[in-house]
């Protein structure tokens, strides 16, 4: 039976020392994460092996910031004076057992890819870039592409082991410890205290994604409030997951010729996949993904030579694209599968031959670039020009940091709209970025209502405008019914901590504050993540 009471134990090893890195160059490595926030600077590095090496680095450090694979799109890993706390080392991947996986914080999602695909299994809800580590993607509830089917990080995480502030360390399993009828938590430290906090009473958008800040709902599970906490209120030494069957998996690359027939498709494939799921029909359309690119994404394409350099040819019309995922009854022949897919006249009812008649209906047979399943070499090709699209605005805002300003840096939302708000959120977008005169593109995850906006900054100027655009917004997402803080976090980005608190507002971040004094009453932990320090 679920209790509200936690005892949190001493760690495994001995408490000591972890290895530094404190040499400039070496350290330097560290100072900025995927956002490209100007300004890092840390004394060290540590690379602790153990729960006892990072016992150590919480009681000696007067801040500690854990990071992954310095992936963050929020500033979230970007230090400004703590000691940085590198997972890198926390690497080890359990035997599968079951349906259940124990990993290192610090194991890469593309590491996790390549060991359970011998065996036939995959991890759902990975983001799209595989170089995030599983901490990290544990620390934001992140999500990414199949989330429309499997949902986020949230749902497969079943047990973790946590270091809290003072070095004591939580094992949590899901079901063990649940909030209790006066919504309290409480754990008993290894000194005797007892820590009890009060989960916030805010209430967040009701939508597929969200990573904005502290979970909070009646009886909530404790794992769920670490899940998605940003390395505020401890640091992951072991995180245990759920994983799945990996099916056969059709890749579709879809060039369109107005935006309107691309969000058309979009709700087409979708009700089609909610239909299959609904009704159990081994014969249905069962949607994966659907990612979409924008006029600009695909001239950013063109401009960087990439889609010369795969082979895909678009017409100067195409106003967009999508790329989508749709997952095949096991033991499904490739061969007899593309015949099918060409509507041939006596095929048998399967869930190719109803996706070649949606397809066909909607005019976008003839153009579609097909990978079939076993066909990792043109899948990867698919993949690679959706993941060309942040690289190139990445690229880009290097560049202008390097050479136009220093203080240039990222500029992107990651906001989500229940499925059917989509074509109204694009308007949106359009209209705040086009009336302050802003290059920019859209991309992302159609099926989810989850799009990432990103400006391309000739000038500082650009920037600052950009952010007044996206907190402009955001209020209008809300009211949508959407969420402006969908898979990236909060972290140290003013403008995505004043989109939380828009969302839970002021009170809002005072309960979160509130539950962090309890788990870190000196605020060693990633401090002015999420909110600012005290």
């Amino acid at each position: 039976m679920a209790s509200h009471r936690i005892r949190a134990r001493p760690p495994r090893d001995a408490v000591r020392r972890p290895a530094t890195l404190q040499a400039a160059d070496e350290v330097a490595v560290y100072l900025q994460d995927a956002a490209r926030t100007p300004g890092g600077h840390s004394p060290l590095v540590a690379l602790p092996r153990s729960e006892g090496e990072i016992a150590w680095l919480l009681r000696e450090a007067p801040a500690v910031l854990p990071v992954g694979a310095l992936s963050s799109l929020t500033g979230g890993a970007t230090p400004f004076g703590e000691w940085v706390l590198s997972t890198a080392r926390l690497d080890a991947i359990g035997a599968v057992r079951g349906d259940r996986v124990r990993l290192g914080p610090g194991v890469a999602l593309s590491t996790l890819e390549e060991a359970l695909r011998p065996q036939g299994l995959f991890y759902p809800p990975a983001p799209t870039y595989k170089g995030a580590s599983i901490g990290g993607t544990a620390a934001t509830n992140a999500a990414g592409a199949v989330t429309f089917k499997y949902g986020t990080t949230r749902a497969w995480i079943e047990v973790l082991t946590v270091v809290l502030a003072g070095g004591d360390v939580l094992d949590l399993a899901r079901g063990e410890v649940k909030a209790g009828p006066d919504g309290r938590f409480e754990v008993l430290a290894c000194s005797g205290d007892v820590r009890s906090f009060e989960i916030p009473s805010y209430r967040v958008p009701d939508v597929p994604k969200r990573s904005a800040g502290y979970h909070a709902e009646p009886g909530m599970d404790l794992v769920d409030l670490f899940v998605g906490s940003e390395g505020t209120l401890g640091v992951l030494t072991e995180v245990e997951v759920r994983v799945a069957p990996l099916r056969p998996r059709l890749a579709a690359w879809v060039p369109l010729l107005t935006e309107a027939k691309a969000l058309e498709l979009v709700e087409r494939l979708c009700t089609a996949a909610h239909a299959t799921w609904a009704a159990g029909d081994p014969h249905g359309i069962d949607i994966a993904s659907i990612e979409s690119l924008d006029r600009r994404s695909l001239a950013l394409l063109a401009e960087d030579g990439v889609l010369r350099e795969q082979g895909v040819a678009l017409a100067p019309e195409v106003e967009a694209a999508l790329l989508f995922e749709a997952e095949l009854p096991a033991g499904t022949d490739a061969a007899r599968a593309m015949e099918t897919l060409s509507l041939e006249p006596d095929a048998a009812d399967s869930p190719l031959a109803r996706l070649a008649r949606l397809l066909d209906s909607a005019g976008v047979l003839e153009g579609l670039v097909v990978a079939m399943p076993g066909d990792t070499r043109r899948q990867q090709l698919l993949e690679s020009l959706r993941e060309a699209v942040p690289l190139g605005v990445n690229h880009r805002v290097e560049a202008a940091q390097r050479a136009i300003d220093p203080r240039i840096h990222k500029v992107a939302t990651d906001m989500i709209v229940p499925g059917q708000r989509l074509a109204e959120s694009l308007r949106i977008y359009r209209d705040a970025f086009g009336r302050r005169g802003l290059d920019h593109l859209v991309f992302g995850h159609a099926s989810d209502g989850n799009l990432h906006a990103n400006v391309l900054p000739r000038s500082f100027a650009d920037v600052e405008a950009g952010e007044a655009a996206i907190l402009e917004i955001g209020d209008a997402i809300l009211r949508l019914g959407g969420c402006p803080l969908a898979e990236h976090g909060v972290g140290r980005s003013p403008v995505k901590q004043a989109l939380l608190r828009a969302v839970v507002g002021e009170d809002g971040i005072e309960q979160m504050r509130r539950v962090k004094r309890a788990l870190d009453p000196e605020g060693k932990l990633a401090p002015g993540v999420l909110f600012p320090a005290r």
